[in-house]
């Protein structure tokens, strides 16, 4: 399959480079793009590519055991991102940070304060919001336990539902010829959310401003 970038962003040449680790090689990409701040890895096509693999039998796992290690990997991501931004996010997040962009924080921020507590399972479905949520809580110190319950389901929701997408869909023939449109499809999907609530904002401004 070609590349659709950089190596490391090619989903199926990641878990070959992996190899007989291929699986928790992929627990650790998900750990580090739900809890660590860094949003360049292939997150939601990776996933698609691992129910693909485990379907044509490359990856040696059964289905519900992958599925509760991307689970348990993706929620473990979002307790070490709570946490670290609950200790120490006003000293990660300054206008000088080389880690954790402004930008980024904005754009979070603005998805948060639009859907509260449900963030936590949409923003799992938009790539950068899914990386700095979990920031964006602790910074905020929303309460542990209801951080946790929406977490987890959005956990469950995101990892299970994605694998189980390549599982299934990855053996269709149509599908199976052209791996690559499908994950470039869901990269596509994945930014859905945001640009709706761009395309809302500008509108209630818009609005606002008439009025006024």
């Amino acid at each position: 399959m070609p590349a659709l970038g950089p190596s490391w962003l090619d989903p199926q040449q990641l878990l070959e480079t992996f190899g007989p680790w291929a699986l928790w090689g992929t627990l650790l990409v998900v750990f580090i793009e739900c809890g660590l701040f860094f949003f360049l890895l292939p997150g939601d096509s990776l996933l698609f590519t691992v129910g693909l693999f485990v379907a044509e039998g490359a990856i040696d796992h059964p289905l519900w055991l992958v599925c509760l290690l991307l689970t348990v990997a993706a929620f473990g991501g979002n307790v070490a991102g709570y946490e670290i931004g609950r200790a120490a996010g006003p000293r990660i997040i300054r206008p000088d940070s080389r880690l954790v962009k402004a930008k980024h924080i904005e754009q979070t921020h603005a998805f948060f304060d639009r859907y509260g507590a449900r963030a936590l399972v949409l923003g799992r479905f938009v790539p950068i919001v899914r990386t700095f949520i979990t920031l964006v809580a602790g910074v905020g110190r929303m309460q542990r336990r209801h951080f946790y319950v929406w977490s987890a389901l959005g956990a469950v929701l995101w990892a299970v539902g994605v694998t189980l997408l390549g599982y299934f869909l990855g053996s269709i023939p149509v599908i199976r010829r052209n791996i690559e449109l499908m994950l470039i499809a869901i990269v596509l999907v994945s930014v859905v959310p945001m640009v709706v609530e761009v395309r809302r904002a500008r509108r209630k401004q818009r609005s606002t401003t008439a009025r006024a």
